[in-house]
């Protein structure tokens, strides 16, 4: 039997869970069971129907292919436990909502959560383990880097990079850039809820408000 492990049982992996059951539910045909999986859980339990089991024991699985997402927020958390599943051999698997649109010529990176009314336009390029949280929207002509969350009504116009482990609050606009002056949302930045980006943000900044400027800065990894 194959396993399915969704890793986080916090809010977002409980919202997350039933898209990747009606997802599987459809697409695949083997045996399998779609778990929690829990760093430091020490005895198994069921939330929400499901059985929560440890990072080692999900890892230890051998009757079958062992599947992954990812449904933390924190982006350095996310890469680390990717990078551990990865070298015992596990795959990702993206999930996403049967109402989530993506049009032409995107390429979506492996792992990827795509959750409800999220719309990608065309020729968008994002990395590994993205999240669209519900209701964003990602324009035309935008490259995203690996472990970048987008929270719920993200607005990103086109012709926008945002660049690795960015964090994008809820309800955030970023205005449209162009080919020979994209906006930038740098590595590790964070973008304040309901902020409006009109200019490009540097790595590692807090940025608030409307028009958005920066608030803090965080220590570089």
């Amino acid at each position: 039997m194959d396993l399915y492990g969704v890793v986080g049982a916090g809010g977002f992996g409980r919202e997350v869970m039933p898209l990747a059951v009606e997802m599987l539910a459809v697409s695949q045909t083997r045996n399998f069971e779609l778990v929690f999986v829990i760093e430091g859980l020490t005895a198994d339990t069921t939330v929400n129907g499901h059985r929560m089991i440890s990072k080692e024991s999900f890892m230890a699985h051998r009757t079958g292919e062992r599947y992954f997402n990812i449904a933390i927020a924190d982006a350095m958390i996310r890469m680390r436990i990717a990078a551990e599943l990865f070298g015992n051999g596990c795959k990702p698997f993206q999930i996403s909502a049967p109402n989530s649109v993506v049009l032409a010529n995107n390429e979506i990176g492996e792992g990827a959560i795509l959750c409800p009314f999220v719309m990608i336009g065309s020729n968008v390029k994002t990395g590994c383990f993205f999240h669209a949280n519900v209701y964003s929207y990602l324009a035309h002509d935008c490259l995203i880097g690996d472990y970048v969350t987008f929270a719920p009504k993200v607005a990103c116009g086109g012709g926008v990079l945002v660049e690795d482990f960015a964090y994008l609050g809820a309800g955030a606009i970023v205005r449209q850039g162009s080919p020979e002056r994209p906006i930038i949302i740098g590595k590790g930045a964070v973008v304040g809820m309901g902020a409006v980006v009109t200019k490009s943000v540097a790595p590692y900044t807090v940025v608030v408000g409307n028009p958005a400027e920066p608030l803090t800065k965080k220590k570089a990894v």
